[in-house]
């Protein structure tokens, strides 16, 4: 009986043995072992990686954009508020100019642009003189306009562009694991995996670059219109000042004529 129990121990390992895996089982050592976004990156084509340090590097270009725009605007729309201000009171064009110097801010410029072509005229302050000074004032500020807008264009351009550079990286990931399970013959998780993981990440990258782009552009974008509407209340009030001049001076030559 013993012999025969032994017997019976045996045949059950040796079935045990030869019995086949489960279909579903898969050899662990396959699996990925590192679906991070950084072990993503290391593990990816060199395509998928060439489109995510574009995207990397786009998404630091935009965040730089918005930190330099952002000063600059404060800064420079702080200074043409305080000139603006200065207009509105009791001056004339020779003040403005000399409070002005030479300075180069935006309503700087437009003072001196407005006080050089009246030293131009010699001094005559008549119809043809204000039109001059509106011609200078709107070309001060549309190369004004220009440069505070100077890097703003890049942000759209990421923006518009970003998610088909990540689509692209998708694309290829999805490509790449079509690929693995032709020539692993399997479908298997361990060859699908890391591909989809790779295209998955490259579609987000595209959109942590894209979105932030268009949010920043579109705030920029105030910020700039409301620098112009403070450009175009300065060059009113220059407009305002020399026709101030000129009716106060044509007031004396009646007085004096009387």
């Amino acid at each position: 009986m013993q012999g025969i129990s032994r017997l019976r121990h045996m045949i059950g390992t040796i079935v045990l043995a030869l019995a086949p895996a489960p279909a579903f089982a898969i050899d662990g050592a396959l699996l990925p072992r590192n679906l991070s976004p950084w072990g993503m990156f290391v593990s990816a084509d060199i395509v998928v990686k060439t489109v995510m340090v574009g995207l990397a590097v786009a998404s630091l270009v935009t965040w730089t954009v918005w930190l330099a725009k952002t000063i600059e605007l404060r800064r420079k729309g702080a200074l043409a508020l305080q000139r603006t201000r200065a207009l509105e009171g009791n001056t004339t064009l020779a003040q403005a100019s000399a409070r002005a110097g030479d300075a180069h801010d935006a309503v700087a410029q437009l003072i001196q642009s407005c006080a050089r072509e009246a030293e131009l005229s010699s001094g005559v302050l008549d119809d043809g003189l204000q039109e001059r000074i509106a011609l200078r004032l709107e070309r001060v500020e549309a190369a004004m306009s220009r440069q505070i807008a100077r890097g703003t264009g890049v942000l759209a351009t990421i923006g518009a562009i970003a998610p088909f550079v990540g689509l692209f990286g998708t694309v290829w990931g999805i490509m790449n694991s079509f690929i693995g399970i032709s020539e692993s013959h399997t479908t298997s998780l361990a060859v699908v995996a890391p591909g989809i993981a790779e295209a998955l990440l490259a579609t987000a990258l595209g959109l942590v670059a894209a979105i932030p782009a268009v949010v920043i552009y579109n705030h920029l974008v105030r910020g700039i219109a409301n620098y112009r509407a403070l450009l175009g209340d300065a060059s009113a009030q220059l407009m305002l000042l020399v026709s101030r001049q000129r009716d106060h001076r044509e007031f004396r030559l009646a007085r004096a004529a009387e």
